[in-house]
This record gives C-alpha cells, sequence and structure tokens, in this order.
C-alpha cells in the first residue's frame, strides 16, 4: 500500500495536469467537418455570418475552458457569461490586436464595419470591437485553425 503522503502527492499533481488541459484539440477543426468550405465559398460569407459563427465557437471554447474543475452549473454559466459579454470580447481584441497579421487585421476591420445594429445597453464601439472578434474567430475556424487556437491561448482567462 501507498503511504498517504504518495497517494497525496499523485492527486494533486493529477489535479494540476488536469487545470492546465489544452483545450484547443476539443474543438472540431474545420477541416474535419463533412462539409468542406473551399476558399473561395469563405471570401463570399459575410462578416456577420462569419461573427454569427465566430459567436459559437468563442463560446465553446470558454465553456469547454471552465469545464474543469468541475463546479455548479450556476458557477460554470456565471464564469461563462463573464467571458462572452461584449466588453470582455473588445477586451480581449484589444489584447490579441498587437499578435494580428495584416490579412487578421482586415478581417477585424471588415467584422468592425459589420456591426451596425445599435444595442441599447452597450456603446457601439464596444459592440464593433465585440462583433470584430467574434468575426476574425469565425474566419480564422473555417481557414487556420491552429492560428486560431494560438490566438485563443493568448486570452487571459481565469479559474
Amino acid at each position: 500500500m501507498k503511504p498517504k503522503e504518495d497517494t497525496d502527492d499523485h492527486a494533486a499533481n493529477e489535479l494540476t495536469d488536469q487545470n492546465s488541459l489544452d483545450i484547443s484539440p476539443w474543438l472540431v477543426n474545420a477541416t474535419q467537418l463533412p462539409q468542406q468550405i473551399s476558399p473561395q465559398q469563405i471570401k463570399q460569407i459575410s462578416p456577420s455570418a462569419l461573427a454569427y459563427l465566430g459567436d459559437a465557437i468563442y463560446e465553446l471554447y470558454v465553456r469547454m475552458f471552465y469545464l474543469w474543475p468541475q463546479q455548479r452549473l450556476e458557477n460554470y454559466h456565471r464564469s461563462v457569461v463573464d467571458q462572452v459579454r461584449a466588453e470582455t470580447q473588445a477586451i480581449h481584441l484589444r489584447l490579441l490586436t498587437p499578435y494580428l497579421r495584416s490579412n487578421e487585421l482586415e478581417i477585424v476591420r471588415r467584422g468592425r464595419n459589420s456591426a451596425t445594429s445599435r444595442h441599447k445597453r452597450l456603446n457601439p464601439e464596444i459592440y464593433q470591437q465585440a462583433t470584430s472578434l467574434e468575426t476574425l474567430v469565425g474566419y480564422l475556424y473555417l481557414t487556420d485553425y491552429p492560428r486560431l487556437t494560438e490566438l485563443l491561448q493568448k486570452l487571459p482567462l481565469e479559474k
């Protein structure tokens, strides 16, 4: 039988390993989807549609991040909502901007320009930045999945 100290150390190491899991492989890579979208088709997708997709991918990434350690559903929900709200997305976009390539900055610009609806509770600039981030996430999900995971891993998500 193992001494209690060894068991406790093993459990602590296992917990550390689980907390530092790389969650990016848990997202489905767009190249693995049953229906492939050609580069020409991707160019025809509107920034709003890319943002629609990016919103779902971004939220899935955040949900996967908070999945461990296990919590009550209310805690999951609160943590995820704090990260996927427009104000936090705008902050995340500003943090990622120095790392963006010229083609990615162009996608961000297109996303910002497509955010025309007037949200009652938000400053229009915040809404535009959040939409820009979602547009970028949707675009990279379809075109450069490794780059998407590289950028998402730079986000300062905290447990």
